[in-house]
């Protein structure tokens, strides 16, 4: 069995950062406005080695890129487009092959919710608001591209056989800790996406945003206990029933690894339409009880923790106070009952390897020390 070696681990992240630097982008920046695209094709290139293709419209865009050789290593979108707008672009280049792990950067004058919860909700990495600082916007550059690689190599590496790519998938190897992705939800985004987003959000400063946290009930225990896939599963089940029961909310939300969710709303009247946590329980035993008959799981769900005040620091002190209160609950209960019995009847706890860490930590503490993106001052 290869064992991780944290030390060759971190000094293998340093040289691929140092390849990232020395290695020349290929960049497609996409704005109706001359002078934004003049601005971004003389001005990258002189901070770092990067090349940049530019497209005036969106249907320009989609020509060049479907004639590109290899997908571009970075897109860069305005919103606010003539007949075919940004967010509508980016819709049809996730559809195309090749192109769904792209990173594609919004840059726009468009600073309103709604077009920063659209834009996340089909796929956009990152949103910077006009006018932007290009040391930033180089560094998010970085960041989008080194994780799209680290992203492409974890799939490609689980699956180098076709026919067994399911049942690797399923049985891959990851830490409790781990923020997993979760596919097919409209949505639900990924940590790093997520984060972008309520940054995004604490510029904009306008928001009423609400943040609930819903938990796994015995989360470790159940890791623990159960298969790798026998969690993922179920974790994968928990996101699909807080959608199904959030929609009315519109609510946004993400896994954040050790059996917590977040759940972003706006506004108090979406913020009352979440569900209960015995409704989401119910639809938890529905969906559950599909896969493996009576299954005696339970989320918990925080008290909605209000982000009316919203900054980088204020998100997380949010995010800590609903998990926090979680945590308390579960603590509680502990001290009166037993765990109950896992997922399926497993008859062996399952040892597990120590992942090497989160992806997000890998590429986020090269990028930015031990801050992330809602840490950096």
């Amino acid at each position: 069995m290869k064992h991780s070696n944290p030390g060759n681990d971190r000094f293998q992240s340093k040289l691929e950062m140092r390849a990232l630097r020395r290695a020349t982008l290929n960049v497609l920046a996409v704005d109706d406005d001359p002078s934004i695209l003049n601005l971004l094709q003389s001005a990258l290139p002189e901070l770092e080695n990067c090349y940049v293709s530019v497209a005036d419209s969106a249907s320009e865009a989609l020509r060049q890129i479907e004639a590109a050789e290899a997908p571009f290593d970075c897109l860069l979108v305005d919103i606010q487009m003539p007949e075919t707008s940004g967010i509508q672009l980016l819709r049809q280049i996730r559809s195309m092959p090749g192109n769904l792990e792209t990173p594609v950067i919004m840059l726009t004058a468009m600073d309103d919710r709604k077009y920063i919860e659209e834009a996340f909700l089909e796929g956009a990495f990152d949103y910077i608001t006009k006018p932007f600082d290009f040391f930033e916007l180089r560094s998010r550059m970085n960041a989008a591209h080194l994780l799209m690689m680290e992203r492409i190599r974890t799939q490609t590496s689980s699956a180098s056989i076709k026919n067994l790519r399911e049942e690797l998938d399923f049985h891959q190897q990851f830490s409790f800790e781990d923020p997993l992705s979760i596919d097919g939800l409209d949505r639900c985004l990924r940590y790093i996406e997520f984060d972008n987003y309520v940054e995004q959000l604490s510029r904009s400063c306008r928001c009423d945003s609400w943040v609930t946290a819903v938990k796994l009930q015995n989360a470790d225990y159940h890791y623990d206990l159960n298969g790798f896939g026998n969690f993922r599963r179920v974790i994968s089940d928990v996101a699909e029933c807080i959608e199904r029961t959030s929609k009315k909310a519109r609510a946004v939300f993400s896994y954040r690894g050790s059996g917590v969710f977040l759940v972003v709303t706006h506004g108090r009247d979406c913020t009352d339409m979440l569900p209960t946590e015995h409704r989401l329980n119910l639809k938890l035993r529905t969906v559950l009880g599909n896969h493996c008959g009576s299954v005696p799981l339970k989320a918990l769900v925080s008290a909605p923790v209000s982000m009316r005040s919203i900054t980088k620091a204020g998100a997380f002190a949010a995010f800590k106070k609903a998990i926090d209160g979680l945590s308390n609950r579960e603590g509680a209960t502990r001290m009166h009952a037993a765990p109950q019995s896992g997922l399926c009847s497993a008859p062996e706890p399952i040892q597990k390897e120590k992942g090497a860490g989160r992806l997000f930590d890998t590429v986020m503490r090269e990028l930015y020390g031990e801050s992330t993106y809602l840490d950096k001052q």
